[in-house]
């Protein structure tokens, strides 16, 4: 273990999964230093945790939140910046050694790619950057030998999984799904549900959009796309069961058929700990888990003809290319539109369906191709928002 105290920039820390990382930063004094924190609009909880943690630099991604922020401040030694160029800016300085990256959607791509060409270690809770754009983050991984850590706890499962086993190939990897609030629910039913019910997540608390997402099984099938690019996998190695318990995290089968899963509580601060403290496993306060208090785990298939997200993004991972762009920015935009009350929930697979056929499709795209394909959907997919 070193000596020093390894220096943490925090994109997102007023999100769940940011607010977390601070909570297992500040278990473990001496051993974490944050370096820098970002936050998109909330300003106070921003000041709030700049004041405890004294980082050199903070974002506050809203500009016009940026003169609050610098005046509450002014009393300190940190550096106030404001703007998706100052993210990206702030993700690649020198005096970081890991960038957390908990902003949700899209919008972590850019700073997540700055941080990796500056050589930095990654601890992505940010899906959408490896659904965006896996083949090219995985390039630049590669290229610059940078460790990326995932922090979804399925992918930490996985991970965790395959410490010691790199030498044994992945016969195919299984993700577990909670199922949501829905699970079992007819079609019929769905049409009917309401936002209010859809955010009530059985057993994870996590940000509004990662919970419609859990709902409709987009998450699922994000995290399908991710796990083939984090584990270099082809797409037939990945499937999906639903078990409801949420305590089997997700499994790996290796080629004589044995299966490996990491079992425990739904807790993220602890894939989250995992993630930061790679290759130690830190002490932790975290409750613990029981077999006498889950006598039952159970497992079933996933309702793919009711919950059409989660097919929907195998078929974007199949065809490649821009697809899972796609797919992603359409989602962005229908989920929003459901928390707006604009549309329904069963509109949202319509939606992103109608985007992936409408959508310009790029077989090799490049880094500003995934920026515009980004744009083109949001713009489809709005247009779309005022038909459904």
């Amino acid at each position: 273990m070193s000596s020093l105290p390894k220096r943490v920039t925090l994109l997102g820390s007023t999100g769940s999964i940011g607010t977390q990382a601070l909570d297992v930063i500040r278990a473990h004094p001496g051993r974490f230093v944050v370096a820098a924190l970002s936050a998109q609009s909330n300003a106070d909880l921003l000041i709030q945790q700049a004041r405890e943690f004294r980082p050199a630099a903070v974002v506050i991604g809203d500009d016009s939140k940026y003169e609050t922020v610098k005046a509450a401040l002014a009393g300190q030694a940190t550096e106030v910046l404001a703007g998706q160029g100052a993210l990206t800016e702030v993700a690649g300085r020198p005096d970081t050694d890991i960038v957390l990256t908990a902003m949700v959607g899209y919008a972590g791509l850019l700073p997540t790619v700055a941080a990796i060409r500056a050589g930095k270690s990654i601890a992505l809770a940010n899906k959408e950057t490896l659904v965006v754009a896996g083949q090219l983050i995985t390039q630049l991984v590669n290229k610059h030998g940078v460790g990326l850590y995932p922090v979804d706890s399925e992918h930490s499962a996985i991970f965790q999984c395959l410490v010691g086993e790199e030498r044994n190939p992945i016969e195919k990897i299984i993700l577990t799904a909670s199922g949501g609030p829905f699970r079992g629910r007819t079609a019929e039913q769905l049409a009917t549900v309401t936002k209010a019910q859809a955010l009530k997540h059985p057993n994870w608390d996590m940000g509004a959009k990662i919970t419609i997402d859990s709902a409709s099984l987009m998450n699922k099938g994000l995290e399908v796309i991710e796990a083939k690019w984090l584990f270099g996998l082809r797409n037939d190695q990945i499937e999906v069961v639903v078990h409801p318990q949420s305590i089997i995290h997700s499994l790996v089968q290796f080629e004589d058929g044995s299966l490996k899963a990491q079992l425990g509580l739904p807790d993220m601060k602890l894939p989250i700990q995992y993630a930061l403290g790679y290759p130690e496993r830190l002490p932790s306060g975290f409750p613990r888990f029981s077999f006498l208090d889950y006598p039952q785990l159970t497992f079933e298939q996933p309702d793919r003809a009711t919950f059409r997200n989660l097919p929907l993004a195998f078929e974007a991972m199949q065809r490649g290319g821009n697809a899972p762009c796609v797919l992603n920015a359409a989602n962005e935009i229908a989920v929003a539109a459901f928390l707006r009350d604009e549309i329904g929930f069963l509109q949202m697979p319509d939606l992103v369906e109608s985007c992936l056929t409408k959508v310009s499709y790029l077989a090799e795209p490049s880094l500003d191709d995934y920026v515009q394909t980004d744009q083109e959907t949001r713009r489809v997919a709005h247009d779309l928002v005022g038909r459904l």
